[in-house]
């Protein structure tokens, strides 16, 4: 049960600082914050043990994280802008 608390408390705060890095108008409240922090986790760590070929630490990780969460909400500008377009 903390592994999910704890999971969704790191989603939050990379979500946040994603949000941070990358300023503009986005209509996400919290829960998607949360779900972009945790979205861009699973990014950030496939980017940097596959392709990138980093070790496992934890400033890596949070790191790797962020920039997931960044790459995926310029993915979601791109095609939300779209759309409303």
């Amino acid at each position: 049960m903390w592994e999910i608390i704890t999971t969704a408390f790191v989603g939050l705060i990379v979500g946040l600082i994603a949000r941070f890095v990358l300023p503009g108008k986005d209509p996400m409240g919290l829960l998607m914050t949360m779900v972009l922090g945790i979205a861009g986790s699973f990014i950030g760590k496939f980017i940097g043990m596959n392709i990138l070929h980093l070790s496992r630490s934890a400033s890596t990780g949070w790191i790797m994280s962020i920039i997931g969460a960044v790459i995926l909400l310029f993915l979601y500008r791109l095609v939300a802008g779209r759309s409303n377009s």
